[in-house]
């Protein structure tokens, strides 16, 4: 993914030159960064106000990649994370590859930040958000943010900096990302990471936040169920399966807060039982010719300390397999102290995947109604600026 960047002594073609476009040079052209106030800081941030749209890098033609994206602003509310929506388009394609919320394409999930660092993305300090993963395009892109949120941000920061000139082949692919939320899910339905996919390509990892419905399943365990890759025709069966949830990130029994190269868990609260967490497939790479889905399974598990609780709420559980069996959870039901049970929380999630053409035939992205809805508000989201 990072061959023509190394080794980095090496000096690259004439061909290829270097861009940055940022609010003190939204054109990214030659020369003409930072004349703001006498060229004196007098363009650091833009404001967006409820509703419109903000042009952040457009090449109209030619080859090139995108190479990093940094931004930052004074709310980093779950309503403005979840209410601004990134949209990136590659060759002069009308429907964007990238049509997701601000903060889950970053890594953030559930509108709350937390500072962590991964092969992809980071947040040094939980106040920023930053990407490195490579977006290749070969003749032209447009990358805007719009507001959706309802409420105008004041004070948008941003660089996105990337080369012009790069020789593309063929075999390049382009970057894709898709977000969803089931809110709840369905009994014994896949939650759909990502919806069938056509072409060629290669699926990247995705990012993922759970609030888990502590007034039907209390604190219970969340996390049973199974990743599941479908490849290339693959229809009832994947030919990919995973464990459970937890280890499809990399640990195993439950779920604490770590972030490591291509793993891990930035939230991990459980005290409102809100998890979120990421997977990217770098060491082992998920390739896909004909098309791809991925999915997860809506499976917990009750403890001998749960198990009264779902017992005394009266209300039905069902056990996990074929079909809907009620458990009775009574003492001469049986039931044993350790089980699984099929579940429905709130899950959302942005996926990435490269693919063979510039757009795609995912649907599109939901409302910022229904991207926000039920978000908790979060303390510490708003950073006031003094000047």
């Amino acid at each position: 993914m990072y061959d023509d960047c190394n080794p980095l002594f090496v000096m690259p073609k004439l061909t290829l030159s270097t861009k940055w476009a940022s609010p003190e040079n939204p054109s990214a052209a030659a020369g003409a960064g930072g004349k703001s106030n006498g060229g004196r800081k007098g363009a650091p941030n833009v404001p967006l106000k409820a509703g419109a749209s903000i042009l952040l890098a457009e090449e109209a033609a030619g080859s090139g990649t995108i190479r990093r994206i940094w931004m930052t602003m004074e709310n980093r509310s779950p309503a403005m994370l979840r209410g601004l929506r990134l949209d990136c388009c590659w060759d002069g394609a009308e429907k964007p590859a990238v049509s997701v919320p601000l903060g889950d394409f970053f890594g953030i999930g559930l509108g709350r930040t937390a500072a962590f660092e991964c092969a992809l993305f980071s947040s040094p300090e939980g106040r920023s958000f930053h990407c490195t993963v490579p977006m290749p395009f070969k003749a032209g892109m447009k990358i805007t943010l719009t507001n959706e949120s309802g409420f105008d941000l004041d004070s948008l920061f941003y660089d996105i900096n990337y080369t012009v000139g790069d020789g593309h082949g063929d075999d390049t692919m382009y970057f894709h990302a898709y977000f969803n939320r089931e809110n709840p899910t369905c009994l014994q339905h896949d939650y759909a990471f990502l919806p069938r996919v056509c072409g060629r390509g290669r699926f990247l990892g995705l990012n993922a936040g759970v609030i888990v419905d502590r007034e039907r399943y209390f604190h219970s365990w969340w996390g049973e169920g199974e990743c599941k890759i479908y490849l290339d025709g693959d229809e009832r069966f994947p030919s990919l399966c995973g464990t459970g949830t937890e280890d499809y990130i990399g640990t195993g029994w439950g779920q604490g807060q770590y972030a490591q190269w291509s793993q891990g868990c930035p939230i991990a609260d459980t005290e409102r039982m809100h998890y979120c967490f990421y997977r990217y497939h770098l060491a082992d790479p998920v390739y896909f010719h004909r098309d791809i889905r991925v999915s997860m399974q809506q499976i917990g598990g009750w403890s001998p300390e749960v198990k009264p609780l779902l017992h005394n709420a009266g209300r039905t559980v069902y056990k996990a397999g074929q079909g809907l069996q009620a458990i009775d959870f009574s003492e001469r039901g049986g039931a044993p102290n350790w089980g699984l049970f099929e579940r429905q929380d709130d899950w959302s999630s942005c996926a990435y995947f490269y693919l063979d053409h510039p757009d795609n035939e995912l649907p599109g992205l939901l409302d910022a109604e229904a991207r926000v809805a039920g978000l908790p508000d979060m303390p510490d989201a708003v950073t006031r600026m003094d000047g």
